[in-house]
């Protein structure tokens, strides 16, 4: 790859949806902020007239090439053609399997797509997800009960996405902002079941975000909604809130949606076992 060049090509083969393989490529490209990867995805491919195709373009636009094939004649075959024309190519998947079969004792059943089956974890998200929608922004607060994690906190802390990517790991999220001047739903103070996360950040950062939201909604006179003193007396709204019922509490401020969703995970999974220990 030519030291000037300011991208490169990035081929990711699978025989299934490609999520896994996405996920990976992009967690290690994000560490080079100097190149920019130019993404070719290939989901899906199980034959070899699939798999020509993809060779086709790969030798078009020659660049890394990742993949998540189980069918040893596709792999054998990609591999082939990577080493005839002098281009790195692996397996995300492989060096993991042959950990797993030393491990167990056991070969693979080499099943394509075995992780999106329709089993009753599958349809543990779709509930979540439908559950989470349904509970969006203090909607539906009748059923708050039902919830495994609340999400609370001021406009722009992120809980809608937050909620989203918890349902997805098939926790049931419902989310209630909390506004000065607006009491709380009464169900959010006798809640035994859910675990309630209030999800925290600073004025700066609140100001920022709102900003630049009312930018993409063309609104610029909603001055109160991005005021200093009031963004801050709305953050010790929430807090003074927190430590009234108690709530665990998350500073968002420098965290991603992932980052946010993977803490109230460890704070979910953290109270499961400790109600199991009771």
């Amino acid at each position: 790859m030519p030291t000037t060049s300011n991208y490169f090509h990035l081929h990711l083969i699978s025989d299934s949806t490609g999520e896994t393989l996405i996920t990976v490529a992009r967690a290690v490209a994000a560490q080079y902020a100097n190149v920019t990867p130019v993404e070719h995805v290939y989901p899906l491919v199980r034959s070899q007239k699939q798999l020509d195709r993809v060779l086709t373009e790969i030798e078009e636009s020659p660049g890394i090439v990742l993949f998540t094939l189980l069918e040893k004649d596709l792999v054998s075959k990609l591999q082939s053609k990577c080493q005839e024309i002098n281009i790195p190519s692996l397996s995300i998947i492989g060096p993991v399997m042959q950990l797993f079969q030393a491990y167990l004792g056991a070969p693979t059943t080499g099943r394509v797509g075995a992780q999106h089956t329709l089993n009753a974890e599958y349809f543990k998200r779709i509930d979540a997800l439908n559950y989470t929608m349904l509970h969006d922004d203090g909607q539906h607060v009748e059923g708050l009960e039902e919830a495994d994690v609340i999400l609370v906190g001021v406009s722009r802390t992120s809980k809608t996405p937050t909620s989203i990517y918890l349902a997805n790991r098939g926790i049931r999220t419902a989310n209630v902002p909390l506004v000065p001047g607006i009491p709380l739903p009464h169900q959010l103070e006798v809640l035994t079941k859910p675990l309630v996360v209030s999800l925290h950040a600073t004025p700066e950062r609140l100001i920022q975000v709102r900003q630049n939201r009312l930018l993409s909604m063309g609104d610029r006179d909603n001055d109160t909604y991005i005021d200093r003193q009031s963004v801050a007396d709305e953050v010790a709204f929430a807090r003074r809130l927190s430590a009234k019922f108690n709530w665990a509490q998350l500073d968002v401020t420098r965290r991603s949606i992932e980052e946010t969703a993977a803490a109230v995970m460890k704070l979910f999974s953290d109270r499961q076992r400790q109600r199991l220990s009771e």
